[in-house]
């Protein structure tokens, strides 16, 4: 091209595959002016605006609006600074699609009422932070003056979940389950309940023996209880009589405890029942959903079996 060509506006329509209504238009709000006018008054452009036209044509493709166009091609701001911009927008919005996605999909395999439709949008269009606020309002009631201890905040990193950003329905599904049920009141009781009760037998290990881990007396309750269950022996029955004692044997060593003593016996019972409650056992597997991780292995038969056997032991009064 000659630099010194001028351009009428049908020459830019023929060269740019543009309209002349839309050069004129972009003429009009400054981002294409033109260089000049014929002696009839019509509007001339150099070979620039050739280049800058492919530019704006460019941009509108990518999505920038017109007041952001025009600051680009008058350099007021860079093409790069833009970009990051706006791919960063382009991010939220491909974010905010997937997890409409997922919750449309979620409906359509629960056949969801109108009204469970409606909570499901509502809690799964939550940003992260606030997604992570409504859950910090939960673990914080539970563990909330208890955290600066090591082990309470590495359980409060552990019970958070993580909705990923292209989520699974099961995975939208399982978050609003798990939304609701941290809000439920009792749970978060019964949740507080054994935060305490945890938090008191770190304190008493820690007098006898200084900070060591201790394995959680529902785990252990797990890992004996399984030959027990695979028997199916009465929690009540005489040939139940080893195996609370390898729990309750274990559980006063490791908090300087006298086995035999009545006490012991109903702390323990105490921590087994507040972890025995279906809805901790339903959070946790949800949870598990929501982060990939593999489904955990269940506490309720092993909790049940022991309850009901150290309650048979239990002294009368």
């Amino acid at each position: 091209m000659d630099g010194d060509t001028l351009y009428s506006i049908g020459d830019l329509a023929r060269r740019t595959g543009l309209t002349v209504k839309t050069i004129r238009f972009y003429s009009d709000q400054g981002i294409v002016p033109p260089t000049g006018r014929s002696p009839a008054g019509y509007r001339l452009y150099d070979v620039a605006a050739v280049a800058r036209l492919d530019l704006v044509r460019t941009l509108r493709d990518l999505g920038l609006d017109l007041p952001t166009i025009r600051e680009v091609v008058n350099r007021e701001i860079s093409l790069p600074e833009v970009a990051a911009a706006h791919a960063e927008a382009l991010e939220a919005q491909i974010r905010a699609l997937r997890l409409r996605r997922a919750v449309l999909r979620a409906v359509a395999r629960r056949g969801s009422t109108p009204e469970e439709t409606e909570l499901m949008h509502k809690l799964a269009k939550l940003s992260e932070d606030e997604r992570h606020r409504l859950i910090g309002d939960f673990l914080t009631a539970a563990f909330g003056d208890l955290d600066a201890d090591p082990a309470f905040a590495a359980i409060t990193q552990s019970m958070t979940p993580e909705l990923p950003d292209d989520p699974e329905p099961e995975q939208v599904e399982a978050w609003v389950e798990l939304a609701e049920l941290s809000r439920d009141p009792d749970f978060r009781a019964r949740f507080r309940r054994m935060a305490e009760l945890q938090a008191a037998d770190r304190r008493a290990t820690d007098r006898r023996s200084g900070p060591v881990v201790r394995p959680d007396p529902a785990a252990l309750a797990r890992g004996l209880a399984a030959p027990a269950l695979a028997a199916g022996l009465d929690p009540a029955a005489p040939e139940a009589g080893p195996y609370v004692t390898s729990l309750t044997t274990r559980y006063a060593h490791d908090h300087g405890l006298d086995p035999d003593d009545p006490g012991m016996l109903r702390r323990l019972l105490a921590r087994l029942e507040a972890a025995d409650d279906p809805r901790r056992e339903r959070y946790v597997r949800l949870l598990a959903v929501i982060n990939g991780w593999p489904p955990p292995e269940s506490l309720t038969p092993a909790l049940g079996w022991f309850t009901e056997a150290l309650r048979t032991r239990l002294p009368a009064g």
